[in-house]
């Protein structure tokens, strides 16, 4: 028998806490409750608690947020999905350049929450095919999940610098679109918003700038953008 995947709700609101593990364990996950980012920390660092994923709240007692992510992102590459009433772009794009796999605006349909869920742990579980994928002096390990520019790792690549990177890697001549790249990174559909992915791409453009000052990624006008081969 398939053992259930584990799945961390730290939401400090008991209704909200309470929807969100009765629709998880009818959909068939085991739910665990933290109401704290204090707490939230110590179950996720006691080492008996293998979660699949996070379901995380910014505005908690104890420790914020945003700082348990930064924490969460600084030692794993678990998904996280970030729930907030913060609805502005600029919110978002900070949400998800501080590392949350996905952004959640409450108040949230329920069946919306476990689509998202699903999408982001099937992309966890995607078949890594090839270990490595090699441009010039840039490789990635997709078991190790894990960039290298000339012998050096790069600082904290999230989840979607990743997919990115493993897109444009794939065919180096090849000039990607921004919707390609959005759908690929995010596995959802390209709404038409750009500045999500383009602050994407200069995050990993700085990354890389502080292994080497070669350039990797070309911004094609109007298009989108490839490797440089």
């Amino acid at each position: 028998m398939e053992e259930k995947k584990k799945i961390l709700i730290i939401e400090d609101d008991t209704d909200i806490s309470q929807l969100l593990y009765t629709a998880l364990t009818k959909a068939g996950y085991q739910a665990v409750q933290a109401y704290s980012g204090t707490e939230g920390r110590m179950l996720l660092k006691t080492g008996q608690n293998n979660f699949a994923l996070v379901l995380l709240d910014l505005m908690l007692p104890g420790l914020a947020g945003e700082e348990l992510l930064q924490e969460i992102r600084s030692q794993s590459d678990i998904p996280v999905i970030v729930m907030t009433a913060k609805d502005e772009l600029d919110d978002k794009v900070s949400v998800l350049t501080g590392g949350a796999d996905d952004y959640i605006t409450k108040p949230f349909e329920i069946r919306e929450v476990l689509a998202r869920i699903q999408i982001q742990l099937r992309h966890a579980a995607k078949d890594p095919g090839a270990d490595r994928m090699v441009c010039r002096d840039l490789v990635l390990d997709r078991t190790t999940r894990q960039v290298m520019v000339s012998g050096r790792p790069l600082p904290k690549i999230t989840k979607q610098e990743f997919a990115i990177l493993e897109l444009l890697i794939r065919h180096p001549r090849q000039v990607y679109s921004k919707e390609d790249i959005f759908e690929y990174a995010w596995e959802e559909p390209y709404m038409g918003e750009t500045k999500t992915l383009d602050v994407h791409i200069s995050n990993i453009r700085k990354k890389i700038r502080t292994v080497t000052e070669d350039e990797y990624i070309e911004t094609v006008w109007g298009i989108g953008y490839r490797l440089h081969p």
